[in-house]
């Protein structure tokens, strides 16, 4: 069975997410209080419903709890945002991800019971910085304050090296976990696999150690 999305607050993240779930076909139901984003997602997502997160008996009419993962992308209102959350916790939701205003939201969130708190203007703006001070950085993905996912162009440098020969691991302490060669995807490369230029690699490891990478072999 298809997995069943819920995404509550319709602004410009969560009218992301909405778009982005129904554009790989999966089910998802779009709540907002505000009647007019309501009604511009209503031919985009399976069902679009006005309503309000914050009152109990309403999200219990919504048939939440039976959704196998519900974003709550709320946007300036803390307090509404950690009622949801509550109230979404209190029926049995599976799995929770939450926008945070800051860092004293991500706490609160956490303490009652959020599976994943996202700070999506903090963390973009850190996939973007990364993106421009290296060239060769196709995308940046955050794992935690101190550990990445970075996809990485291979240039000339390393064009004809297998992995055994680079030993990325012991020189760097960071993992190629997987290669994108074309229309191909190898995951979890062969020691003998050889790089050619233009491969992504992609990476995973400690921030500084990805970056001494970069700096060292890439430029």
């Amino acid at each position: 069975m298809r997995k069943e999305f819920a995404v509550i607050g319709l602004g410009r993240f969560g009218g992301s997410i909405c778009r982005a779930l129904a554009e790989e076909g999966l089910e998802v139901m779009a709540i907002d209080r505000n009647e007019d984003r309501v009604n511009e997602f209503s031919m985009i997502a399976t069902h679009a419903v006005v309503g309000d997160t914050t009152d109990e008996s309403v999200v219990k009419s919504l048939g939440i709890r039976n959704f196998d993962h519900v974003i709550v992308a709320i946007g300036d209102n803390i307090q509404a945002s950690i009622l949801t959350t509550l109230i979404l916790k209190e029926l049995g939701v599976n799995k929770i991800t939450v926008k945070a205003q800051n860092d004293y939201h991500e706490k609160v969130l956490r303490k009652i019971g959020a599976d994943h708190v996202v700070h999506p203007e903090r963390d973009m703006g850190k996939r973007i910085a990364h993106s421009i001070v290296s060239n060769n950085v196709l995308d940046y993905l955050e794992l935690s304050d101190e550990h990445s996912i970075v996809e990485i162009v291979a240039n000339e440098k390393l064009a004809g090296y297998s992995l055994i020969d680079l030993d990325i691991r012991a020189k760097y302490g960071i993992n190629i976990v997987a290669i994108k060669r074309k229309n191909e995807i190898i995951v979890s490369p062969k020691a003998h696999e050889r790089i050619q230029v233009n491969d992504i690699l992609i990476v995973i490891g400690a921030d500084v150690d990805i970056n001494r990478f970069e700096k060292k072999v890439m430029v």
